[in-house]
C-alpha cells in the first residue's frame, strides 16, 4: 500500500471541519485532520505540499454531451457572438481557414443581438457558398442550415418540422443533425472528445453523465465515447423509448449504456419554442411541441423499473411535466412508491413545475438533474425566459428551493455545450437565482454538484463527493484565496484566516466572485489534470 499526505492546505471535509490535511491510500480517503496529527499517523507517507490551496470533492457534471462539447471546444464557437453580422462574419472567417469538411457550429443567440433574429438559409449560403452548413441554436433544440446540407438530407417537409426561412424544429432538426454528425471521421470526432475530457478535468470535474440518444447524437457516437480511454469517468445514458423489460435490457446490452434515460425528449426548449405549454407561449402562438404522451411514458418507466435500469426524460414545460407526473403515477399505482424509488429515476431541466408535482416526484425518490446558469443566462424580468413566457410564468421556472425543501434530490450540471463546463458557475447561480425565493444555499448548492451528482448516477454509498475516511479520493485542488464559510444558519460570511474555522470553506459565491483555478484533479487516487 502507498500512502499520500496532503498538508498545508485548507480541506472541505464534513469529519472534520478544522482539517488542514487529508491523507490517501490506494486511492481511498483514510484520515482527515490536522497536519501535525497527519504526520505522527503517517510518517511513511509521501508528503504533498498544499501551500495554502483549497481541497475540495471533485465536481461530477450530470449533464454533458460530450462529442458535441468537444466540437465547439475545436470548432466553430458562436455563443460569444453580439450580433447576426458576426456570427455570418465568424462562419465566413471559418469556412475560408477549414475549406473542407462539413462545417458544424454551436451556441448562437438570436434574443441576444440587435437584429433580434435568426440566421436564414439565404445567409449561411451567402456565408459559405456550396459547403455543408449545421449551426445549432444554443439551446440545440432548434438549428440554421445550408442548402447544400438540407439537399443532403431526404424527407425534410413541413411535417417534421421544416419551415422556409425559420431554424429548423423537431424531427426535421434531429434529422440534419445526425446527418452532420456522421459526415465527420472518426479522428474529428476522437480530437473532440478528448478536449471535452480535458476541459472538464481542468474544470475539477472528474465524471460526466453522457446524455446521448438517436435524437440528440447517434448509437456509433455513445459506443466510441465509452471506448475512449481517458481519466474522466464517463456514464452514458441513452434517450429512447422502450414499452418492456425485455426491450430496456436489450437496449442496454446491445449499446453498453448504463441507463435509458437523460435526453429521452418529452419535449423541446424554450428558447425554440419548442417547450411544451399549458397555455401558448406570450411571443408565438404556440404551445410548443410534445414528444411523448403519457402512455409511452409509463410504458417506458414501467419497463425499466421492472428491468431494474435508471430511467429518466428531458422535461421543461408544464405541460410536458403534467404527462410526465401521470406517466410516473401509472406506474406508482400498479407497482407501489417504493419499486419506483429504488430505481433513483431522475428527470432532466424540471423547469416549470408546480408544488403539488413536486411533492408527488419527491414521493417517488425522482431526482432532479437541473441546470441554474439556464437561469443566470436568460433568467429575470428582462430575459428570454421573460420574453417568451411573461414575466409571471417565467418567474415560477427553476424553483430550486422549493424542490430541495421537499425532499427532491438535486443534481447540478451545465449541459454543456449549451452552457459553459463549470460547475463553480453553476453552483454560483444556483445560490444567487434570479427570482427571489427560489435561491438555494451555497452548501446545497455545493452538494448537489457533487454528493447529489453521484447519486444521480446510482452511485448510492453515501461517501462518494464527499472527503472523509473511506471515501473515494476524487478531489479538486483549488488555488481560492478568496474563501467564505456557509454557516450553520446557511449564511455566507467571509472566510477566517484562521484555519481553526469551526465550518467548511467554499470560494466566495457572490455573482461577481472570481473563479477559482483548478490546480490539480484527482479521481480515485490518479492524478487526470495538474496545471
Amino acid at each position: 500500500m502507498s500512502t499520500q499526505l496532503l498538508v498545508g492546505g485548507r480541506i472541505y471535509s464534513s469529519s472534520n471541519p478544522d482539517a488542514t490535511a487529508m491523507a490517501v491510500t490506494d486511492g481511498t480517503v483514510v484520515w482527515v485532520g490536522l497536519e501535525r496529527a497527519g504526520r505522527a499517523l503517517h510518517p511513511d507517507a509521501e508528503i504533498i505540499e498544499l501551500d495554502g490551496a483549497f481541497v475540495a470533492p471533485a465536481f461530477v457534471d450530470p449533464h454533458v454531451h460530450v462529442t458535441a462539447l468537444g466540437l465547439k471546444l475545436t470548432g466553430l464557437d458562436l455563443s460569444r457572438t453580439r450580433s447576426l453580422r458576426e456570427c455570418l462574419d465568424l462562419l465566413a472567417g471559418y469556412a475560408r481557414a477549414h475549406p473542407d469538411g462539413a462545417i458544424l457550429g454551436e451556441g448562437w443567440d438570436e434574443t441576444a443581438w440587435p437584429e433580434g433574429r435568426p440566421p436564414t438559409v439565404e445567409d449561411i449560403d451567402a456565408a459559405a457558398p456550396g459547403r455543408l452548413v449545421y449551426l445549432a441554436r444554443v439551446d440545440a433544440h432548434s438549428a440554421i442550415v445550408s442548402t447544400p446540407l438540407l439537399r443532403a438530407v431526404p424527407a425534410i417537409t413541413e411535417a417534421t418540422g421544416f419551415t422556409r426561412g425559420e431554424p429548423l424544429r423537431g424531427d426535421a432538426h434531429h434529422r440534419v443533425r445526425g446527418a452532420a454528425l456522421g459526415s465527420l471521421d472518426r479522428a474529428r470526432r476522437d480530437l473532440a472528445r478528448r478536449a471535452a475530457l480535458d476541459a472538464a478535468a481542468a474544470n475539477g470535474i472528474a465524471a460526466v453523465h453522457e446524455c446521448a440518444g438517436p435524437d440528440i447524437s447517434s448509437a456509433q457516437d455513445v459506443r466510441e465515447l465509452l471506448e475512449f480511454s481517458h481519466g474522466v469517468e464517463v456514464r452514458a445514458y441513452w434517450g429512447q423509448a422502450v414499452r418492456t423489460a425485455e426491450q430496456a435490457r436489450a437496449l442496454v446490452r446491445e449499446l453498453g449504456v448504463h441507463a435509458l434515460g437523460g435526453d429521452l425528449f418529452v419535449d423541446g426548449s424554450i428558447g425554440s419554442h419548442t417547450a411544451w405549454l399549458r397555455a401558448p407561449y406570450a411571443d408565438r402562438d404556440t404551445d410548443g411541441t410534445g414528444y411523448l404522451d403519457v402512455d409511452a411514458i409509463a410504458a417506458h418507466v414501467l419497463a425499466c423499473t421492472e428491468a431494474g435500469i435508471q430511467t429518466g426524460f428531458h422535461v421543461i414545460g408544464d405541460a410536458a411535466m403534467d404527462a410526465v407526473v401521470a406517466g410516473f403515477e401509472r406506474v406508482v399505482e400498479q407497482l407501489g412508491g417504493p419499486a419506483v424509488a429504488t430505481r433513483g429515476h431522475r428527470l432532466e431541466h424540471a423547469e416549470l413545475i408546480d408544488a403539488n408535482q413536486i411533492a408527488k416526484l419527491a414521493a417517488w425518490g425522482v431526482i432532479a438533474s437541473v441546470q441554474p446558469v439556464f437561469d443566470a443566462s436568460w433568467g429575470g424580468p428582462d430575459g428570454m425566459y421573460a420574453a417568451r413566457l411573461g414575466a409571471e410564468r417565467a418567474a415560477t421556472l427553476n424553483p430550486f428551493a422549493a424542490m430541495a425543501s421537499a425532499g427532491i434530490s438535486l443534481a447540478i450540471g451545465s449541459d454543456a455545450p449549451v452552457t459553459v463546463l463549470d460547475q463553480w458557475a453553476a453552483v454560483r447561480a444556483a445560490v444567487n437565482h434570479r427570482t427571489a425565493g427560489h435561491q438555494i444555499s451555497p452548501r446545497a448548492a455545493f452538494a448537489a454538484a457533487t454528493r447529489g451528482a453521484w447519486r444521480a448516477g446510482g452511485v448510492r454509498d453515501g461517501l462518494a463527493g464527499t472527503l472523509v475516511p473511506g471515501a473515494p479520493a476524487s478531489y479538486a485542488v483549488w488555488d481560492a484565496e478568496d474563501l467564505v464559510v456557509a454557516a450553520a444558519a446557511d449564511t455566507v460570511q467571509r472566510w477566517s484566516t484562521d484555519p481553526r474555522s469551526r465550518v467548511p470553506g467554499l470560494p466566495r459565491l457572490t455573482p461577481d466572485a472570481p473563479a477559482p483555478r483548478c490546480l490539480r484533479t484527482v479521481h480515485r487516487g490518479t492524478v487526470i489534470h495538474e496545471a
